[in-house]
């Protein structure tokens, strides 16, 4: 199965290793302060005599268990939104999504208030080639209503697990769209790789895309950094853009590939001794040396801030993009007696610098992960001066550059969001999948003849021809798409830009979508011109 529950952080972010977690739960068991010891049997006791009354007094049946659950989860609410809970019937699907292949749509998920949010597609599942936004809210799966009717994790599952190759409806919500979107996404095996693709841009500078920190990140990325250093890597762009995070210790060793000698990467600290800890480097690295450029924006959190921090603090690199995240909490998982577990917070990360980049949570869930709308209507997302820098928060670099903390790691190098080319038209393109459709029959009746041209040379001198682009409206119109020409007209080079790189992606997979597709990033195109920076960013 391919959905991931991040409000369960099915994708642990800054997960520490079982063994030493396990030894911090065996302690936090045994070792306390005596008065706060006898405040949490107090709580327990009158918890316990509530649920007792309820139980032999209270004038309906109830569900003892969904009571429990609902109390727990409205409790650790108040913490901080990555502590959570996982009832026993959801661990094991949890744990086993960190690895392998799975059959179904391809998204994590969340459930805040009744509505079942996507927080992120699956990087080449079946829910991003279809469309699907972060921050999407399914309302309907298969005609049935799924919105304020007390649906969990099981519900979702139940809706959106199938066979392979069949097809589940789905009615969206989409921010700042005034119609329900309807998408119709056929379920498949989803690719469980985190390096999304790795090339060489030109004859000296390679380009690593990296979705997540799983299991396999780093030895997938050395895999990727050697194959790129045989072809004549001399520079790098690491694109951490949109990459949520994940394992923590797979991040640290990826840094110190970076880093020469043994510097801080990222250090921990929490209420009890055994879980501060300090993360320097050691191993020698494949780049040291080189020039460096590290992708980031407002999807970057957890892990990639990690990494991307490291960086920026030991004055490694040059870090382009727009503010990350801003996840600085560490979580250990407990298991409790009924099968069930506690992803605990148990300590805050930093990094070399110092700096915390923890993001402010007011108890509000849905004001916390919706915290990149506040960015769009702050002006932040298309200006530096409306970056929210919280100036009391000053730390500085090895070499004595100034940086924030507080709110996510802010670029050396910040860089608007480009919204040229958008259009209701196309949104709606994407979402009826009538784009992927029409690449994926083209890419099949002409494969032999593409793989024939190669990629260098379709990259090059391939066009999307208006013919084309008429096949394309065709389709649209079938999926009941009403054509706008003014709408068409401002998107077409977007347009054309996207087939062509989904039909390259048909053929070459991610290592033929990227290339293409990249010429419409704004912070990729910035990066292109910014190596003479992280030059003298090591320089100094």
């Amino acid at each position: 199965m391919s959905i991931q529950n991040t409000k369960s952080q099915i994708r642990l972010p800054l997960l520490l290793a079982v063994a030493i977690a396990a030894g911090i739960f065996i302690g936090a068991n045994v070792v306390g302060d005596r008065s706060n010891s006898m405040d949490a049997r107090k709580s327990a006791f009158k918890f316990r005599e509530i649920l007792n009354y309820i139980d032999d007094n209270y004038v309906d049946e109830v569900d003892q268990n969904e009571l429990v659950d609902g109390a727990i989860n409205s409790m650790l609410k108040e913490l901080d939104p990555h502590t959570v809970y996982i009832p026993a019937e959801e661990k094991e699907l949890s744990r086993s999504q960190l690895q392998g292949n799975f059959d179904g749509i391809g998204i994590e998920y969340n459930i805040f208030r009744d509505t079942i949010y996507v927080v992120s597609p699956l990087s080449g599942g079946p829910s991003e080639e279809a469309g699907l936004l972060t921050g999407d809210k399914i309302i309907e799966v298969d005609g049935e209503n799924v919105a304020g009717i007390g649906i969990r994790n099981r519900g979702v599952l139940d809706r959106l697990r199938g066979e392979r190759g069949s097809v589940v409806s789905l009615k969206i919500l989409r921010k700042n769209v005034d119609d329900i979107l309807s998408f119709d996404i056929t379920r498949d095996k989803i690719p469980q790789f985190s390096v999304d693709a790795d090339y060489m841009i030109d004859d000296q500078t390679g380009y690593i895309k990296i979705n997540r920190f799983t299991a396999t990140t780093y030895d997938e990325f050395k895999t990727s950094m050697d194959k790129l250093l045989e072809e004549g890597m001399q520079r790098l762009i690491l694109d951490l853009t949109g990459n949520p995070g994940g394992y923590m210790d797979r991040a640290i060793r990826m840094a110190d590939e970076f880093l020469e000698g043994s510097p801080m990467i990222v250090f921990t600290k929490g209420k009890e001794f055994r879980y501060n800890q300090e993360h320097r480097g050691g191993e020698e690295g494949v780049f040291e040396k080189q020039p460096l450029i590290v992708l980031i924006d407002e999807g970057s959190a957890s892990a990639s801030e990690i990494v991307s921090g490291a960086i920026q603090d030991n004055d490694r690199g040059l870090i382009v993009g727009r503010r990350s995240f801003g996840k600085g909490l560490v979580q250990m998982p407990i298991d409790l007696s009924d099968g069930s577990e506690l992803r605990l917070t148990i300590s805050r990360y930093y990094t070399p610098s110092g700096r915390s980049i923890q993001k402010a949570y007011n108890g509000d869930v849905d004001d916390y992960y919706h915290d990149i709308y506040g960015r769009y209507e702050s002006g932040e997302m298309y200006s530096a001066d409306s970056v929210d820098v919280i100036d009391t928060l000053e730390f500085r670099t090895t070499k004595g550059r100034l940086v924030y903390g507080g709110g996510g790691i802010i670029p050396d190098v910040y860089v608007p969001l480009d919204t040229a080319g958008n259009s209701k038209y196309l949104n709606r393109l994407f979402t009826s999948n009538s784009i992927r459709e029409y690449a994926l029959q083209y890419s099949d009746s002409n494969k032999e003849r593409l793989e024939k041209m190669g990629f260098d040379e379709y990259f090059r001198n391939f066009e999307v021809s208006q013919k084309m682009l008429n096949d394309l409206l065709a389709i649209a119109n079938t999926n009941n798409i009403k054509f706008n020409q003014r709408e068409y007209n401002h998107s077409k080079p977007l347009i054309k830009t996207y087939v062509k790189a989904q039909i390259a992606r048909g053929i070459w997979n991610n290592n033929g979508f990227y290339p293409i597709w990249n010429q419409t990033s704004e912070i990729y195109r910035e990066a292109l011109n910014l190596f003479d920076k992280a030059e003298e960013i090591q320089a100094m």
